[in-house]
């Protein structure tokens, strides 16, 4: 499982490493540049899943090989 994605900030283009978090999705995201307030697409879970080049952990964890399909960050 990969835990670090390169957002882009889609206002001014400047991208960021960052580590994502395991057990929470990410809803907002500053961007250090412009300081444009990233909100996730309709249909994604998190900003990780919209702007960055890898998705949030429990989108990886659903697209495992057997792993059972389920709602990203769905509550327990």
């Amino acid at each position: 499982m990969e835990l670090r994605s390169k957002i882009t900030c889609p206002a001014c283009g400047r991208q960021e490493t960052e580590t994502m978090p395991t057990d929470a999705c990410q809803f907002f995201y500053d961007c250090k540049g412009c300081g444009t307030v990233l909100r996730p697409h309709p249909g994604d879970c998190c900003v990780f899943c919209s702007f960055g080049d890898v998705p949030c952990p429990p989108v990886q964890e659903v697209r495992l090989p057997g792993a059972a399909a389920g709602p990203c960050c769905a509550t327990s």
